[in-house]
């Protein structure tokens, strides 16, 4: 494989890793402060699911909220990407860090719902899961990591059994370094979580503060050298 195809391989795995982080620290902000996770639907669907069978039906449709939300999120990220505009994941980017800081304002305006800043995050999450979906040829999750934990347990399984990776694209590429990539960016989702657990009660809604300098970092200097698949 070309020196330069590994080295975009490693770009790709480094913005994942650090988008994962975002993705983890604004899914435990919102779920501290809102009671929902902004980018794991499936929890959203479990407690949606839930709270209906027990008859909660107000507290199921707070939980169903971001879930449609989040649909149209992957929807706008995806036309973004796939449009003619030139750095397109620099507008995506871009993009999220502009919902992040709508939902701050609304979250530090009394006048305006909570619903409000709910369906910021989800929005944002949406569009942000569009920006790196593949590491190499290695299929990737930003927010929905128990993908990234299956493929884990599976490569893992399949290096044991020594069975060859079938889209290898190099003899480095091999099943346990799938795993490990897979495992940085678990490991970036729950650092992410982390520190948003040690932030948000302390700054509130200005927690949001750093990931939005950092998205607006990567929308200023993201070069295509590292495009996503």
């Amino acid at each position: 494989m070309p020196q330069s195809a590994v080295q975009t391989t490693r770009a790709q795995g480094a913005l994942a890793g650090l988008l994962a982080l975002i993705a983890g620290y604004v899914d435990a902000y919102a779920l501290l402060n809102y009671d929902v996770y902004a980018a794991f639907m499936s929890g959203n669907t479990t407690e949606a699911g839930l709270r209906t069978g027990l008859g909660r039906l107000s507290d199921a449709a707070h939980h169903a909220l971001p879930i449609p939300i989040f649909v149209l999120g992957v929807f706008l990220g995806t036309l973004l990407l796939h449009g003619r505009l030139r750095h397109a994941l620099r507008w995506v980017c871009a993009l999220v860090a502009a919902l992040l800081i709508a939902s701050l304002v609304g979250a530090t305006r009394s006048l305006l719902p909570n619903w409000f800043s709910i369906a910021c995050l989800g929005l944002a999450m949406g569009a942000m899961n569009t920006t790196i979906r593949r590491i190499g040829a290695q299929a990737v999750s930003l927010g929905y990591v128990t993908g990234d934990l299956y493929n884990i347990g599976g490569h893992l399984a399949l290096a044991l059994r020594r069975v060859p990776v079938p889209d290898s694209q190099g003899t480095w590429d091999t099943h346990f370094r799938r795993a490990t990539l897979l495992a940085g960016v678990w490991m970036a989702f729950l650092c992410g979580a982390i520190f948003a657990g040690a932030a948000t009660p302390r700054f509130g809604a200005t927690a949001l503060v750093p990931p939005i300098l950092v998205l607006l970092v990567v929308a200023a200097s993201y070069r295509d050298t590292a495009r996503p698949a």
